[in-house]
């Protein structure tokens, strides 16, 4: 216990992300090309540190390579960009899979009976402990996803608890948010949200499995992945994926849902994008 205690309270050994290496990230993730010269600074600094405070660890055959940690470190950084690491403390662990990986869950039906199953997952975010990632997710390049930021606004929002939606806000970083006003503009896109796909599933013809591809074309139609309908928590790390990677898209569906995470994030990608 006692060397536990000292393994804390020693400061974390430094890192350094080399030109080369930093370029070839950033030139892979063209969503963090916005950023001006002195942001994309702030983040290889803020990823360094990152690097330094947590343990990334491979499952199964990956071997994972420290351009494959850099990247990982970008995209978790971006959400914290303003507002720091203090977001992501209280744990360190990262485990990142070759693929999906599965997961065993259970849920109890209406009449009180159990069902366990396997469930296929990209990400997972657990509370107080590890968070799980799909490498092949985590650089697929999809315009509108992005399954690191998914998982670390989920790793923001337990910071205070459940993951629900609502994450801890900083008097000094946010003023002018509460807890209530927020808590109202979420529930009004939440509610759009699940009106939107309300419709949509009432139009998929009888003859199609809503989970099988030739659904899509219809769920496509979303401003949002389905997911997002799942509950406010997965509503929130949803929309702020696409608030850092399909911001436009994002503002047009909800525009003062997008203006809380602008405040909330101390960050405007569409305003970055013009800048």
């Amino acid at each position: 216990m006692l060397k536990t205690l000292l393994d804390r309270l020693r400061p974390a050994t430094p890192v350094r992300i080399d030109d080369q290496m930093w370029r070839e990230t950033l030139t892979s993730l063209p969503f963090l090309l916005r950023l001006d010269e002195g942001e994309r600074q702030q983040l290889r600094s803020l990823a360094q540190q990152f690097l330094a405070e947590k343990e990334m660890a491979a499952a199964g055959d990956l071997q994972l390579t420290a351009a494959m940690q850099v990247s990982i470190a970008a995209q978790a950084c971006l959400p914290v960009l303003r507002l720091g690491l203090d977001g992501y403390r209280g744990w360190t662990s990262i485990v990142v899979y070759p693929d999906e990986f599965l997961v065993p869950r259970e849920v109890t039906d209406e009449a009180g009976v159990v069902h366990e199953y396997v469930e296929p997952i990209a990400g997972e975010a657990w509370d107080g402990g590890p968070l799980l990632l799909s490498w092949a997710d985590a650089q697929s390049g999809h315009p509108d996803a992005n399954v690191v930021i998914h998982e670390f606004t989920h790793k923001l929002d337990m910071a205070n608890g459940d993951a629900d939606g609502i994450p801890p806000f900083d008097r000094r970083l946010h003023p002018a948010l509460s807890a209530r006003r927020w808590r109202q503009a979420l529930s009004d896109a939440f509610e759009r949200l699940n009106a939107e796909l309300d419709l949509i599933e009432a139009e998929i013809p009888p003859d199609i499995d809503p989970e099988s591809p030739q659904a899509d074309p219809y769920f496509a139609r979303l401003p949002l992945d389905a997911y997002a309908a799942t509950d406010p928590g997965e509503f929130f790390a949803v929309s702020s994926e696409a608030f850092f990677v399909a911001p436009q898209r994002l503002r047009d569906a909800f525009p003062d849902w997008y203006g809380l995470l602008a405040e909330f994030f101390l960050q405007d990608p569409l305003a970055m994008a013009k800048a």
